[in-house]
């Protein structure tokens, strides 16, 4: 009895638990909205009833969004978050995984391994806005996208090694970047999780807001980011991640490339006449 009491308090202290069994499915677990004029997409992870916790299903339907999303000019920025008030996402679906045999666990590994790659590959800009929970797969998803808000309640944690499992959704490779590395081996190790007041402090948030104010905070950084050039911004994006951990030359040289892209584009003539112009500038959705 004591044993068990003590397993009780070990997932306790993360506030975190498989979904119910009998709980209701909504009809789709992603939803994506289009809003200002189309120019931004918000993704939201739509399992609300058990913490958005993904499924094999849930992480398909989200790589087919952002792989649509990829090819839809209109759209200059995406914002990722969750339904509910509780959670961004707890990560893969423990309860599915259950009754997994060997061989589903490795195709749902190689599934989930398309949806990162898929995120981290978008050219557009793409942006979390964490509301709750974000532990394991759901944490990692957040640390793939190009920064991260977060609601005053949130946490992130990565409790594989409680599981385990050694972390392989990339936080192995996001947190020492972001954290520093004695920090993030002392989180991975443990499973013990950051408060958004820490994850701030330590950089891995930019921003903090009432979990009510966050989805205008997310929506305001979206238009600011819709407004400028998706050429220049997406060059920009090109730029720091090809250029992130190379020799000072090699990425000074990675940065030039993407300058001269937009400086050879139609965008540039444009963004300096508004500025003599004294209007606001007109932009081209993005062409390649």
């Amino acid at each position: 009895m004591a044993e068990s009491s003590r397993g009780t308090d070990r997932w306790r202290a993360l506030d975190f638990a498989p979904p119910a069994a009998d709980a209701e499915e909504p009809e789709s677990s992603v939803l994506v909205e289009y809003r200002h004029a189309d120019q931004i997409a918000v993704i939201t992870l739509n399992r609300p009833h058990a913490d958005n916790a993904i499924t094999t299903e849930m992480g398909a339907r989200l790589t087919e969004i952002v792989e649509t999303i990829a090819v839809r000019t209109a759209v200059r920025v995406v914002v990722l978050t969750g339904a509910g008030e509780r959670a961004f996402s707890v990560g893969s679906d423990l309860r599915q995984r259950k009754s997994m045999t060997k061989e589903d666990w490795l195709r749902q590994r190689q599934a989930f391994d398309r949806t990162l790659y898929t995120v981290r590959q978008l050219r557009k800009p793409l942006f979390a806005a964490v509301n709750g929970i974000a532990y394991g797969g759901g944490s990692e998803l957040a640390q793939s996208c190009d920064f991260i808000i977060a609601s005053e309640n949130a946490t992130f944690g990565q409790p594989e090694a409680m599981l385990g499992l050694s972390a392989g959704g990339g936080s192995p490779v996001f947190l020492p970047r972001l954290l520093g590395t004695g920090r993030a081996m002392q989180m991975l190790m443990t499973g013990d999780p950051l408060t958004a007041a820490e994850a701030h402090r330590l950089g891995m948030v930019n921003e903090i807001h009432t979990q009510q104010e966050l989805p205008a905070a997310a929506q305001r950084i979206a238009e600011k980011i819709a407004g400028n050039s998706p050429t220049a911004v997406q060059a920009v994006k090109r730029a720091v991640r090809l250029g992130e951990g190379q020799p000072v030359e090699q990425a000074i040289a990675i940065m030039m490339d993407e300058h001269w892209r937009s400086a050879v584009h139609p965008d540039r003539i444009e963004g300096i006449g508004a500025f003599n112009e004294d209007r606001d500038p007109i932009f081209r959705d993005s062409d390649f």
